[in-house]
């Protein structure tokens, strides 16, 4: 494997988003992960269910997880607020006190330093937990924002976790300002992942075409498939609509269908955890443990 440059082979990393959000999605994930369907996931931790999941991964040292910072709370009637401030200059809440509901709102409010903040206390208090995380990715991609980018890899280098930001992305709010991160990175021959894949928002009927077709179609290097698998459940009332699809993809998964088919066409499923040695031996080879300035 080639952390860095995308090679001849295929290399995927099964990652469960939205840990902690919900006991379905927990639940899904310490099934998938011990019966190896999944690689890894990562863990919102200003979310109800956050203790449940650090308390398995307490249990399971060997889990590879990390933190899904968290800067938007999306849905109407189950939010969650910051674990630093209430304050309503921070930029960072709504008039109801929770975080905004998308990124749009963040971006016009936000105050960087007051984000930074509360990055840094979601994962002081993962640490604290006794979490063990191997990398932070962003919630609905809030904290990949332009004025935020500089911080997030600052935050990687200084607590030495790898950050998932792919190097082609279509939904980045100002591109030139991502590629310039990214092409930053891989000239300190940084690892960084390739490509980006997520849950496929699909009729029952297409569900496992769909995810076929997707996995057939992977480009050569490493992309990362977020995934949202969760059990039946209590998302259901946390979001009907998009519920169906989050169950779909865990019975998906669950069957074994997906290891086949990635067995059959030559696709290598990976965590993340190997990844971070490698982010972490570069920097110390470069010796920008911390802090970095782009």
């Amino acid at each position: 494997m080639s952390p860095t440059k995308p090679g001849c082979s295929r290399e995927v990393i099964f990652h469960v988003d939205d840990l902690g959000m919900s006991h379905g999605a927990n639940a899904a994930f310490l099934e998938l992960a011990e019966n190896g369907a999944v690689t890894c996931g990562s863990v919102m931790v200003p979310c109800p269910w956050f203790s449940e999941i650090v308390d398995a991964a307490a249990r399971e040292p060997g889990l590879d997880l990390g933190i899904h910072l968290t800067l938007t709370s999306e849905w109407r009637q189950y939010r969650w607020a910051p674990l630093s401030t209430r304050s309503r200059s921070s930029g960072l809440v709504d008039p109801d006190g929770y975080f905004w509901a998308d990124v749009r709102s963040l971006s016009e409010h936000v105050v960087v330093e007051a984000a930074e903040c509360e990055l840094r206390a979601q994962i002081d208090r993962a640490l604290k937990s006794g979490m063990r995380p191997t990398h932070i990715d962003a919630h609905m991609a809030a904290a990949m924002i332009p004025q935020l980018l500089d911080m997030h890899v600052r935050l990687a280098l200084e607590y030495r976790l790898f950050p998932v930001l792919p190097r082609h992305v279509s939904f980045a709010p100002d591109q030139s300002r991502y590629d310039d991160v990214i092409s930053k990175l891989d000239g300190w021959n940084l690892p960084v992942v390739d490509w980006i894949r997520g849950t496929l928002a699909v009729a029952d009927a297409e569900v496992e075409r769909g995810y076929r077709e997707l996995i057939d179609g992977l480009k050569p290097g490493i992309t990362h498939f977020a995934l949202h698998c969760t059990m039946p459940g209590d998302f259901q009332d946390i979001s009907p609509v998009h519920a169906p699809w989050r169950f779909n993809e865990y019975r998906l998964f669950a069957s074994g269908a997906v290891s086949r088919w990635c067995k059959r066409c030559g696709v290598t499923p990976i965590g993340i955890r190997q990844l971070q040695q490698a982010w972490n031996r570069r920097a110390d080879e470069l010796g920008i443990a911390k802090p970095a300035v782009l």
